[in-house]
């Protein structure tokens, strides 16, 4: 079996790779903010103007910055005399080079990691490793729950990056549904008739992009909300060693949902190689009926097709295991300052530039995905559709790779797993079982009780 699943793995691997080449290049020309290094004279010069020469190295994840930012980075070069040199990381190789960096003391001056408070002292070692930001001017405006994923014995360690609020649902077009004459699913045999109704027509029914490493992971912890509805109490269990992930029902049936929409040819011919950047572009085409996305992806479609209005992408949560509880997550990518950075002065100003209310202003208004950024003093830009989105579902729950401890960390060799998993190469057991020995080897190195 190990042999098959490294086959099954390696063909995703080369998949992703000659992506992640592509989005390399890409980054690296549109990422970059850096002319280089001063010469003697600039500095003089920016010394005589009272203005910085430091130039701050910013790592990231792929998809964590936006073009909005890079934006302000240069207002803010232009105040201060700082620049920003983005490195942006295919999201498949990010977690294993961040860890490289803080291991050996070599990280960069700010750097990218999801936030989680389990994960953020276990896997990254804040205390160690970041600079304790309790006292920024905008630690205080930080929401309370996604300031709590950003903390370890009440100080904060992290800022923000990306809007929170939003959830991984189903963004459906409207349109599509309307001329078939289809509702919103409320659970998995209501999801699979309106599948067959939309490939009747010619349609896929969903889009996903397995080649990214991520995206089609999002399936599993995400519905896995639906375990803790099914039996409350499963997440403490599970936290404290007391339960496994292999043998859980929902979870089981989650995987085996998966494949099922698989098989059924619901996802197409293509979802091996699709990537997630062109998931706005292949919805707006109309080939398409669905995808995961979240709540600012009609802004996404919109730019691509102007004939699908904003409010045309309509969201349901994901209904495996027949879940209808909204999947939330106060955690997400975050923004650390280094340890051991010699420019920590000037990464403040940069965090503190960011929250700045005219900027946190910017940026929502200027990236389609963001609808209220985590700060009290950011602004919403809600629409009806997604306000009717949230009010739908009565009952919340946060998602498995927060609430539940060593799993986000695992998050990509989850992703392989699946992958192996939807080709044939892993059964749904056997995923879960890894899971459950990956989060062992963790807990074991993290020095955690429970695990003794």
């Amino acid at each position: 079996m190990k042999l098959k699943k490294l086959a099954a793995i390696g063909l995703v691997l080369t998949a992703v790779l000659a992506f992640s080449g592509c989005a390399k290049e890409d980054n690296a020309s549109q990422k970059s903010n850096t002319a280089g290094e001063s010469t003697s004279a600039e500095a003089k010069t920016s010394e005589a103007s009272g203005k910085s020469s430091v130039t701050l190295s910013f790592m990231a994840s792929q998809d964590w910055i936006q073009d909005a930012e890079i934006e302000l980075s240069k207002k803010f070069t232009e105040e201060t005399g700082i620049k920003v040199d983005y490195q942006i990381i295919p999201s498949d190789q990010y977690v294993n080079l961040l860890m490289t960096k803080l291991n050996t003391g070599e990280c960069t001056d700010i750097f990218g990691a999801q936030s989680g408070k389990f994960d953020i002292k276990a896997q990254i070692n804040v205390e160690k490793n970041a600079v304790d930001l309790s006292k920024t001017s905008w630690g205080s405006q930080v929401e309370p729950l996604v300031a709590d994923q950003l903390s370890v014995d009440g100080k904060l360690y992290g800022q923000p990056i990306q809007d929170v609020s939003s959830v991984w649902a189903i963004g459906y077009n409207k349109q599509i549904f309307k001329k078939l004459n289809l509702e919103i699913p409320k659970d998995y045999e209501s999801f699979k008739k309106a599948c067959d109704s939309i490939k009747a027509a010619g349609i896929t029914p969903v889009y996903e992009c397995v080649s990214d490493g991520w995206h089609h992971t999002l399936w599993l912890p995400e519905t896995g909300v639906q375990a803790e509805t099914k039996d409350p109490g499963i997440v403490d269990k599970w936290n404290s060693n007391e339960a496994a992930f292999e043998g859980n029902e929902t979870l089981m049936t989650i995987l085996s949902q998966m494949n099922d929409m698989v098989l059924e040819g619901y996802w197409g011919e293509d979802y091996m190689s699709n990537t997630y950047a062109d998931s706005a572009k292949n919805i707006a085409s109309g080939q398409f009926a669905m995808t995961i996305a979240n709540q600012g992806f009609g802004v996404e479609v919109n730019k691509v097709n102007p004939e699908i209005e904003v409010d045309d992408i309509g969201y349901f949560v994901i209904p495996l295991a027949d879940n209808q509880t909204l999947n939330v997550n106060p955690a997400g990518p975050a923004r650390f300052i280094f340890s051991g950075s010699k420019h920590a002065a000037e990464a403040r100003q940069y965090l503190d530039f960011l929250a700045r209310e005219e900027n946190l202003k910017y940026l929502t208004e200027n990236v389609g995905k963001f609808n209220k950024l985590p700060f009290n003093n950011a602004p919403s830009m809600y629409t009806e559709t997604i306000q009717d989105f949230y009010n739908r579902y009565d009952k919340k729950g946060t998602v498995i790779q927060t609430a539940v401890k060593y799993v986000n960390p695992q998050w990509s060799e989850m992703g392989a797993n699946l992958s192996a998993m939807i080709v044939g190469e892993m059964t749904p057991k056997e995923v879960l079982a890894s899971i459950d020995e990956v989060r062992t080897q963790q807990a074991k190195a993290a020095g955690d009780p429970a695990w003794k």
